[in-house]
């Protein structure tokens, strides 16, 4: 499955047009056997959060690692993202292979990103010792996993996004201006 969003940037701020991919990973979910809650999730802290014009591209795949690479290669060498979001396929299960599809992908790996997302998961549920999460960049896009339930979407990518306007900045990409009551990313004063 796949689709496009168009977030027109808030208050009528214009600016710098940013890509921004969403994946989900779920054999059921990519089958049609249920919705995707996922996926929506991120999207709606992207239309809360981002002030700046950005096209999301959304897709539901399987957890197919090989699918999950391809996908993510379509989104950031053919469609040009800036930022890649996955969601799911990070546990012990053997079909959870979104880490592993990842790192395949990545030239380099960011471990920041894991270790933080594990550590704000911890505050609320002990399994997260459980989640494989990892981060890492492939050319100047930053590519990323998140959990797959919405709840624990939400109370990671409020943390997490804090970096990631200034990391794009670091790659040369486009300014993504936040909306600071929901996500008060973090920029040195000099920026």
């Amino acid at each position: 499955m796949q689709s496009i969003t168009v977030i027109e940037g808030s208050d009528g701020h214009r600016g710098e047009l940013a890509n921004i991919g969403i994946i989900t990973t779920s054999d059921r979910a990519s089958a049609g056997q249920y919705e995707d809650q996922g996926g929506p999730a991120i999207l709606g802290f992207f239309e809360e959060a981002i002030r700046s014009p950005v096209t999301v591209h959304y897709r539901c795949v399987s957890d197919d690692q090989q699918v999950i690479e391809q996908s993510i290669k379509e989104l950031v060498d053919e469609i040009g993202c800036c930022v890649v979001v996955t969601t799911g396929g990070t546990g012990p299960a053997e079909r959870d292979v979104t880490p592993e599809a990842t790192a395949a992908v990545c030239d380099r790996i960011l471990d920041g990103f894991g270790e933080q997302m594990r550590a704000i998961s911890l505050t609320f549920v002990p399994t997260a010792i459980l989640s494989r999460q990892i981060g890492g960049t492939r050319g100047s896009c930053l590519i990323f996993n998140l959990p797959g339930r919405p709840k624990a979407i939400r109370e990671t990518i409020d943390e997490i996004w804090r970096a990631v306007p200034y990391c794009i900045d670091l790659m040369k990409g486009p300014f993504i201006e936040m909306n600071l009551e929901i996500c008060n990313a973090f920029r040195p004063k000099s920026k």
